[in-house]
């Protein structure tokens, strides 16, 4: 994730207090690496600290260029901010004199990473500007030999926690939650109304997976829900708009919280966790939400999917109040082929970008983030309604989401998560090969694509 233009940092408790703000979760042992265009703030990349058989020699040093190939995406860099977190093992000062067995932050071979990483990032034209050692009670800077600014102790974390820029984007509505896995364990109830609603669909859709009427239809309903979760409703550049606000209120509803209070029906929810277990109906889902619509059917029809069925669509669930999708025509539609394409415009792009492109976040040039937001919303409701193979979907779906941002922790706690819950899922399994071997998502290598977690046309 990049750092908004506009956010001012006045010294480095703004700095590292922007950190979990950017992660969504305090890190622990792990080197949190930012890097700097000019005196802007650029990338955030976090990874764990590499164990101790990699801490000299030959490992290290692979481990340091790991981190520069990644911080070489940021074609604009000209230096890097480096902040080294000790895991939580105890320890209560930023030296590694307490608690820490040797490994914390002032360890030997933490400072022989440290070392390293300046000799690799200065060799590639990213010199490391600054660096701070970040332990559980205190922090200070890594080169500071001042004891009358830099007690051996070090700093209290609370000047972070209390920093000026912490409580800005607290008043910005950020948050700093638990860390990856935390929030992806196993939903602890199961709701019947949604279940049982579930399984009628399925057997409702049964001869209808490769029906072209189907498949428009389920992309009608998804587009709905997807407006009423808080997407801009006149179809413009959803990335730069304000959300669509709406409260749809019932009896039994599942709710959708977002930036507007939206709910779902038992009927609709479940309508759409079936939709979920037809793989090319989830995967369709995905890509009308980042690329539109017209990416959507496009690649359905590349694939062959639609060979058969009974040519018209299972009955629709109970949609009252969801907004409906309409046409984009004019100026809306050529700034944004991902919402003409969702609203069912054509689009205005010379070229539909594929599958395979917009799962790895090569095309569209920016996806849109506010449909991806929504659509991440719900599938957060959905997989909270049970378990089983849409639970496995949904959890995926999310990690894929997760995994475009940039935030790859989350991305593989939740496809951990989804593998557990339905072991063998496929489309997991893949995705968590792209974590794990440390490929970014195309849109999270490129600033202007990138995702945002604070609006940079917010006030």
């Amino acid at each position: 994730m990049t750092a908004p233009d506009h956010l001012k940092v006045t010294g480095p408790e703004d700095i590292l207090g922007f950190i979990p703000h950017s992660l969504g979760y305090w890190p622990a042992n792990s080197l949190v690496a930012m890097t700097m265009q000019g005196k802007r703030l650029g990338a955030t990349l976090r990874v764990d600290l590499p164990g101790p058989s990699r801490c000299r020699g030959p490992g290290l040093t692979a481990f340091a260029r790991n981190v520069r190939d990644y911080l070489e995406a940021d074609d604009d860099a000209d230096g890097t901010l480096l902040a080294i977190f000790s895991g939580p093992c105890g320890n209560d000062r930023a030296d590694g004199a307490a608690g820490d067995g040797g490994g914390g932050p002032g360890s030997p071979a933490l400072a022989r990473l440290l070392r390293e990483l300046e000799r690799v990032l200065g060799a590639a034209a990213l010199p490391v500007r600054d660096a701070w050692l970040i332990g559980e009670r205190f922090w200070r800077n890594a080169y500071c030999t001042d004891a009358s600014c830099c007690p051996p102790a070090g700093r209290p974390i609370e000047e972070i926690r209390n920093s000026r820029l912490n409580a800005e984007l607290v008043f910005r509505g950020s948050s700093v939650g638990a860390a990856p896995g935390a929030s992806a364990a196993a939903a602890d109830r199961s709701e019947p109304a949604v279940l049982e609603a579930e399984e009628r669909w399925v057997r409702e859709f049964s001869g209808r997976w490769r029906d072209r009427a189907q498949f428009g239809a389920v992309l009608d309903v998804w587009a709905r829900v997807l407006l009423a979760a808080g997407c801009p409703a006149d179809g413009g550049p959803a990335r730069r708009s304000a959300p669509r606000k709406s409260a749809l209120p019932g009896p039994g509803t599942t709710a959708v919280h977002g930036p507007g209070p939206t709910t779902l029906p038992p009927g609709l929810a479940g309508y759409l966790r079936a939709t979920l277990r037809v793989a090319a109906w989830r995967d369709a889902v995905l890509v009308m939400a980042a690329a539109g619509r017209g990416a959507a059917e496009a690649g359905a029809e590349e694939f062959c999917i639609f060979e058969g069925g009974p040519g018209r669509p299972a009955p629709l669930p109970g949609l009252d109040g969801f907004p409906a999708a309409q046409p984009v025509t004019g100026p809306a539609a050529a700034d944004s082929t991902a919402a003409g394409g969702m609203a069912g415009g054509a689009g205005t792009a010379a070229r539909t970008p594929g599958y395979g492109d917009v799962l790895l976040g090569v095309e569209p040039a920016v996806p849109d983030w506010a449909w991806l937001g929504a659509l991440d919303r719900v599938l957060v409701r959905l997989g909270d309604c049970g378990g089983g193979e849409a639970r496995a979907a949904s959890l995926t779906a999310r990690g894929w989401i997760e995994w475009c941002r940039g935030r790859g922790s989350f991305a593989d706690a939740l496809f951990t998560s989804a593998a557990v819950e339905q072991p063998g899922y496929r489309l997991a399994e893949l995705l968590a090969e792209l974590v794990r071997r440390g490929t970014l998502c195309g849109w999270a290598r490129r600033r202007d694509a990138a995702w945002q977690k604070f609006d940079p046309d917010a006030a």
